[in-house]
């Protein structure tokens, strides 16, 4: 296989999905040439907002290949990833990423992810999201605890 017919599998994914009950988002994650897991949209369906498909094409993967640390693999989605999957992403150390249509693409289709980009360039007090920061001392007892740990597994 090559790289369009991975697109092609993640595309297909995404009409599938909508079809199923799902969001219009594929991906498929592939190591060494072939694919290790596959990702929907699942968010109204399964009443979770984090089920998007990089984020269940992640967790399969992981699943999969017994570890969290996803280096030497690659992600074909059928959109350009948002900020949480972006994210995550980041976080699994994914080598690549391709993607099929754009953000705006998405935004026209009813999925304005801007406003969650707009909102990460400002410092916490000035979101639209209320936040306040409490017990900010208290709350370092877990970081001075994992400082310590001798057999901690960083990631």
């Amino acid at each position: 296989m090559n790289k369009q017919d991975y697109m092609r599998e993640a595309i297909a994914l995404a009409v599938d999905s909508v079809a199923g009950g799902g969001g219009p988002f594929g991906a498929v994650i592939v190591k060494d040439g072939r694919i290790v897991s596959r990702g929907t949209n699942r968010v109204t369906a399964s009443h979770d907002p984090t089920s998007h498909a990089e984020v269940n094409a992640i967790r399969q993967a992981a699943a999969a290949l017994g570890t969290f640390d996803l280096s030497g693999c690659e992600l074909y989605t059928s959109c350009e990833p948002c900020p949480m999957c972006l994210g995550a992403i980041y976080w699994a150390h994914i080598d690549k990423v391709y993607y099929g249509c754009t953000k705006d693409d998405a935004r026209q289709a009813g999925f304005d992810d801007s406003f969650i980009y707009d909102e990460m360039r400002l410092p916490p007090d000035g979101r639209q999201l209320p936040s306040e920061r409490i017990m900010g001392d208290e709350a370092m007892a877990a970081f001075r605890a994992w400082e310590q740990k001798t057999d901690k597994i960083r990631y």
